[in-house]
Formats: C-alpha cells, sequence, structure tokens
C-alpha cells in the first residue's frame, strides 16, 4: 500500500510539473533545480554567480528552506526577485510549492530562475518541479563517496559541481574516485570543479549556464 500512495503521489506532482514547466517556457525562462546536502554552499553559489549574471539576463530564485528565511535574506541585496518557501519539516520542495509562489512571481522578466531545494541528496531527486535541469552540488568536506552512497541524485542531475577545491589539501577527498563514481551512473554528467572563495572554475560555470540559456532561447 506504501508504494501505491507513493506512485499516487509522484502522479499528481507530475501533472503539475508539466504546468509549472508550461508557464516557464512561456515565459522564456530556464530553470534550475539546484540540489545539495546541507552545508554544501548553495546559497552561497547563488550569491557569486548571480553577482556574475546581473545586467546580462534577467535572474531569480526560488528559496526553499525547512525553516528560517535567512538564505532568502543573504540573497536580497543583490536587488533580484527571491519568493521564500518554508517547508515546514518537509525534506523537499514539490511542484506545488512552486506553483504557489509563481503566481506573484515576475517570471515574464526572468530569464534564469535558480530553484534552491531544501539540504537533502535523498528525496529532491524525485520530485520534478518542472525544472530544465537538476543541479547537483558536491563539496569537497562531505567526502567523495557521495555520489555511491546518493545514486539517483547523481544520476538525475545534468552538471556536478565540486565545490570548496580549496579545501582539497587538507580533507580526505578522493578527486578521481568521485568523479568516477558519477560517471558511472550518468555518462553524460558535465562535472565543474569549482571554488565560491577563491572564484576558480567560476568561469566554466558561468559559461555552461549562459551555453543553456542560449540553447533555450533557439
Amino acid at each position: 500500500m506504501e508504494i501505491k500512495v507513493d506512485k499516487k503521489i509522484q502522479e499528481a506532482n507530475d501533472v503539475i510539473a508539466e504546468r509549472n514547466r508550461a508557464a516557464f517556457a512561456a515565459a522564456g525562462a530556464t530553470v534550475f533545480n539546484l540540489i545539495s546536502s546541507p552545508g554544501a554552499g548553495k546559497t552561497t553559489l547563488l550569491i557569486v554567480t548571480l553577482a556574475r549574471l546581473m545586467g546580462k539576463t534577467g535572474c531569480g530564485v526560488i528559496e526553499g528552506d525547512v525553516e528560517t528565511d535567512r538564505d532568502a535574506q543573504r540573497l536580497a541585496h543583490l536587488g533580484l526577485p527571491v519568493a521564500q518557501i518554508t517547508t515546514a519539516g518537509a525534506c523537499h520542495l514539490d511542484a506545488n510549492m512552486i506553483a504557489t509562489v509563481l503566481a506573484d512571481f515576475p517570471l515574464a522578466q526572468t530569464k534564469l530562475l535558480f530553484i534552491e531545494n531544501v539540504g537533502n541528496l535523498v528525496c529532491p531527486a524525485s520530485y520534478d518541479l518542472g525544472e530544465r535541469g537538476k543541479i547537483v552540488l558536491l563539496s569537497v568536506p562531505e567526502g567523495d563517496d557521495k555520489p555511491a552512497k546518493y545514486p539517483l541524485m547523481f544520476h538525475e542531475a545534468s552538471v556536478m559541481l565540486i565545490n570548496k577545491m580549496d579545501l582539497i589539501p587538507y580533507v580526505d577527498f578522493d578527486l578521481l574516485k568521485a568523479k568516477k563514481d558519477a560517471r558511472a551512473l550518468n555518462r553524460n554528467l558535465r562535472i565543474i570543479e569549482i571554488s565560491c572563495k577563491t572564484k576558480a572554475g567560476l568561469p566554466e560555470w558561468i559559461q555552461w549556464l549562459t551555453e543553456r540559456i542560449d540553447e533555450f532561447r533557439k
């Protein structure tokens, strides 16, 4: 019975996700679902990314957290549209939560929209929000075993960002192993090594984003 209930939930979610996708397409918005473990650096990544893109394309963020709006407050100084979703205990965002905030979101002026999901590598992998693709952020201090331990997330992602590369001399992280395990799950996975602190790898990351936006507009 639990499997049947879960299937019904997923089916209902997928119907709403398709409506979201249609709304994004109608507005010409390229949408990415950003997922990671807690503390991997999602919000910091968004801050440094959006700072580089502002003035070049209209950007916005839908921010998901179990409690508080602290991450949304961190993004507010950028002066771009930010919508907060507080899940009150739920371990992931779902398509209906996104649909609810879209009613008041300036989507027509937003050509690049990030959905920052709740910090979790399990549940968010299973929920389509209507996004163009999933971005998984893996930070070096977490360990190199995350692709093997949470395979669905890395299988579903379009790109894996390996963050906090400036710390790799100080932690036990096998970079080649992490990449090999991730590509065994998803041979088309793009992998980009970055550091939000030193800004290493950010030009390659921005270029990847820009190419996806250009593809969507064609």
